[in-house]
Formats: C-alpha cells, structure tokens, sequence
C-alpha cells in the first residue's frame, strides 16, 4: 500500500509549493523623497475614493488621481507629473499626465472646465462612493469647524530652520513617520522629555515676502529656533529619536507641516499662549 502522505514542499495534488518571500523596499540616499511606494495610497476624506500622496517641490502635499489619464483630455492647468517621487504642476511631454483628485472628487466643486471623458470619471467615482456609503465601508468626515484658539489651537504654528510652519496635529500628538521593521508606521511622537526643551512664545503675524502687511498681531508660535540644527533638522524630519539616528529608514507617510501663510491659515492663530494659567492676586 502506497503513503497517501503529502510532502512538506508540495500541495495535495503533488504540485510544489512555492514559497515567496516578502522584499524588504529601500529608499535611495539621494532621492528627493524618502516616502514608500506603500505609504502613498490613501482615502479621501469626502469621498472615499483611492487617492496618491505625493509631495511638491515646495514640499506640501497634494493628492493625485491613481490612474494616468490621456494628457489630451485634461486641461492643461491641471496636468501633472511625477520626477523622483516629486509631483510637479505641468506635463512633461508625454501623452499621460495625472489630475489632481480635487478636479475629480463628486463631493467638491470641479476647480477648472471638464470634458466628457473627466465627467465620466466623476460620475464612476460618485458611484463608487455611494456604494462604500451604502455598505458602511466609508463615513464622510463632519464638516470642518473653527478650531478653537483660546486655550491651546489644534493646530499649532511651529517656528523652525527661520520658517514657520502649520502642524497637522498638536505638538504632543506629532507622530514619527518612519517605518519600522515590523513594516509599520513608528508609534512614537516627536516630541521627546529628555531632549532639550523648546517654549511657546508670542511672535508677530508677520507677512511672507510679496505679501500685504497685516495688523500687528502677536500670535503663539512654538519656537525651535533656539535648539541646535540637527535638532530643527529632526522636527523637520517628523522623526523620533531613535529613527532620527538610523538615517537609513525609509517613511511610510507624508510629513504633516505645511509653510505658514497668515493670510491662508489666519483661523489657525491663537493670539494666547497655550496652558497660560491665571494670576492670583493675594489678599491683603
């Protein structure tokens, strides 16, 4: 009588048993962008849909449609392409471009004229999003409210490397962007006890450079200037320390500062210092 036992390397029918291993991704030194090819995919927060996070060359974030589309159907103000990870604002010569998500998005108004070909786009993706609504796959997020600035903002301006930018989050809950070994994003924020210590401070709103002048307002501004560079560098970096160290860890998620603009982000000033507790005058 024949073993009807199976071998370790094969199936039950006799056919091998291909074990494929996972790949580790690394990220050049000299690349532009250290960002993953995995921590670019995203959801939009209207819609549902997939989305790409690329960064700029002035270094924010925009969201692209996943697809390249025919460069002959998209106007021209909305042509976009990609460069060592870098999304720039115009074609680069070929017939594919990609389109902003914002041109596409059902639940935003188009910024720029479309043809059939893109109308026909946004109408697969609204039903796309009604289908995930329906399924309760996808929430819409709540409309966005005024942060409230009297205390301590949502999100706070950070002065660093003599710019000033605008967090994603608050200081304390700044999050590293580096990838772990376990493939994950590292759970560690920015913000660190045993480093040196940095301090709010009430800074003028002053305008950018080819701006008009705004009233003298003083606004709270988390100041890092006064900490070494490399330590600028590594809140630049939204790194922790442990990864600030190991410069060959890739990021698996985009950077959350965007340069201020007092003009743009004046909902965002506070003009008192976070956590200011009363004075207490003694009875006589």
């Amino acid at each position: 009588m024949c073993s009807t036992t199976t071998p370790a390397g094969r199936h039950w029918d006799g056919s091998p048993r291909i074990t494929r291993h996972p790949r580790p991704l690394q990220v050049a030194g000299t690349s532009p962008s250290r960002l993953l090819r995995a921590g670019q995919s995203g959801r939009c927060r209207q819609c549902g849909n997939r989305i790409d996070l690329y960064q700029r060359a002035d270094q924010r974030p925009i969201a692209l449609h996943p697809t390249e589309l025919t460069a002959t159907n998209v106007p021209e103000p909305c042509r976009w392409h990609l460069s060592s990870g870098i999304a720039y604002p115009h074609g680069d010569g070929s017939p594919w471009c990609r389109i902003p998500h914002a041109v596409l998005c059902p639940c935003r108004t188009p910024l720029c004229r479309t043809g059939p070909d893109l109308d026909a786009i946004r109408r697969q993706l609204a039903v796309r999003t009604r289908r995930l609504t329906d399924t309760g796959s996808f929430t819409p997020a709540p409309p966005p409210t005024r942060p409230h600035t009297a205390d301590s903002p949502t999100r706070p301006v950070v002065q660093m490397l003599l710019c000033r930018y605008l967090a994603e989050h608050t200081i304390e809950h700044i999050r590293c962007v580096a990838q772990t070994r376990h493939r994950h994003r590292c759970p560690h924020p920015v913000l660190t006890t045993t480093g040196p210590a940095s301090t709010w401070r009430l800074l003028p709103a002053g305008p950018r450079h080819g701006q008009l002048a705004l009233p003298e307002v003083l606004m709270a501004v988390y100041d890092l200037s006064h900490l070494p560079c490399s330590e600028q560098l590594r809140w630049r970096a939204q790194r922790c320390p442990q990864h600030s160290a190991s410069p060959g860890a890739a990021d698996l998620a985009l950077t959350g500062w965007q340069p201020f603009d007092p003009l743009l982000h004046a909902p965002h000033i506070c003009t008192r210092l976070p956590h200011t507790p009363a004075r207490r005058f003694r009875k006589r």
